[in-house]
């Protein structure tokens, strides 16, 4: 085979973090031709926070992403909690969140701003492969591969598409025309901005959730000194007030809004949001699991929030999509033979894509199912969210402090999805297929 002629080619449609991380991937297989195409005119630094976990930092540094690991571009606790829970008045620390098996401080949860996880992911893919202004409407499936078509009236051709492009994928959309997304009545007011402007104000070092009975507020350092301020509230979401019924993501909010729904908090939350110099609206959105996420004859493989609309639960979606990436990757390397002059056949495309679901739709089905038991459990039977109200500003008395302090340790762990390990995942996925074989192939009287 001719050095100019691909073993493989690769469409990934969407160029944010799962997209990024995809192509980080795929382009370790030999001979293979990775494009990315994305909607967006051009990248632009939106966005708020994201935490990543244990599981997406050690698969970004299997990657060789060494770069988004480091101190500066994101930020650790100080401490060995990743996670610290305080009472909204008193300030009194109820319980934390601590890793079980993580042994390499580099490998402890990290927050970033979005847009610098995502510069980090960039700095590996070259240039010339991303493909701006390019926003899916079609795609069509054939007998030599998949056409991808696009609203500016061009066109791309790929043996395999990857679907990349986040909560509205329109790849999904082309494919599961009937998956709708439904807002939960979650509405998080969010914010970054340069630490220092909070200077004179007494916070504690450690990123924090500050509890109350119906409301939490969370506040952490970012990378290359950023810091974040996130509320929020619930409402009906069939029947939200007036000011809601039409919010989008990313819409501007209210600030006097959001510092009014934390008067009678605790000092340093009231502070912080004196500081804080605007606020933004994210409407969550979330939608049932999919029955697949491989289509189109088995050409098309969906990753990230494109595959599972759980709704950024958790704070685990960063990690998931990566995992997802290095997932596909070891399933196209297990069924391929990684020699340069040789093409995949179609049958090893679909063979490779159903391993890659196999070792990740059990866990996220996992992840989606607890997420929608949190949701439906932030209101009691029967009950309705309504218009946010002021929370209440008089002391909290000791049997509320004490269903307060039962409420945060009956939360559940989450240990199992921040630590998951998707290369044991997906060897138990071969295993099992490697012994089904071997059980199809002997007689009967031998079973």
């Amino acid at each position: 085979m001719d050095e100019s002629t691909p073993t493989l080619r690769i469409a990934i449609s969407g160029a944010g973090i799962a997209g990024l991380a995809a192509a980080i991937s795929l382009r370790r297989l030999p001979g293979v031709v990775v494009n990315l195409y994305e909607q967006a005119a051009a990248f632009r630094e939106i966005g708020a926070s994201i935490g990543i976990g244990p599981n997406g930092l050690r698969t970004l540094e299997k990657l060789g992403v060494h770069n988004a690991l480091r101190e500066g571009v994101c930020v650790r606790q100080k401490g060995r909690h990743h996670q610290v829970y305080r009472h909204w008045q008193t300030g009194e620390i109820l319980d934390y969140d601590t890793h079980r098996a993580v042994t390499d401080p580099l490998h402890a949860t990290a927050r970033f701003h979005r847009a610098h996880l995502h510069a980090a992911l960039l700095e590996h893919v070259p240039v010339d492969t991303i493909h701006l202004g390019k926003r899916t409407t079609r795609v069509a499936t054939t007998d030599d591969g998949v056409v991808l078509f696009f609203s500016d009236g061009t066109s791309a051709s790929a043996d395999l598409l990857v679907g990349a492009d986040g909560l509205h994928s329109s790849v999904r959309k082309w494919f599961v025309p009937q998956h709708k997304l439904h807002w939960t009545g979650w509405v998080a007011m969010r914010s970054t901005f340069d630490e220092s402007l909070l200077d004179g104000v007494d916070f504690p070092h450690d990123a924090a959730h500050w509890v109350a009975p119906h409301r939490s507020f969370f506040h952490g350092r970012l990378g290359h000194g950023q810091f974040t301020t996130v509320g929020g509230f619930t409402v009906d979401p069939s029947n939200p007030p007036d000011t809601y019924k039409n919010v989008h993501w990313n819409d501007e909010g209210s600030l006097q809004r959001l510092r009014d729904l934390y008067k009678g908090w605790h000092p340093t939350v009231q502070s912080l949001l004196e500081k804080t110099p605007y606020t933004r609206l994210y409407p969550n959105m979330a939608g049932d699991p999919l029955d697949t996420w491989v289509y189109g004859n088995g050409r098309v493989a969906l990753i990230g929030d494109a595959a599972h609309t759980h709704g950024g639960a958790f704070a685990a979606g960063g990690s998931l999509a990566i995992d997802d990436a290095y997932a596909l990757l070891l399933a196209l390397q297990h069924v391929w033979p990684q020699q340069p002059d040789t093409r995949p056949t179609p049958a090893q495309v679909y063979h490779a894509l159903r391993l890659f679901e196999a070792t990740r739709r059990p866990h996220v089905a996992k992840v989606m199912a607890l997420a929608r038991h949190q949701i439906i459990g932030k209101l009691a039977p029967g009950e309705k969210a309504k218009e946010p109200e002021v929370e209440e500003t008089a002391e909290s008395s000791v049997d509320d402090h004490e269903k307060l302090l039962a409420f945060i340790k009956s939360r559940p762990d989450t240990a199992w999805i921040n630590e998951h390990d998707v290369e044991a995942s997906f060897r138990a996925v071969v295993e099992a297929e490697a012994s089904r074989v071997e059980r199809d192939r002997l007689p009967q009287s031998q079973l």
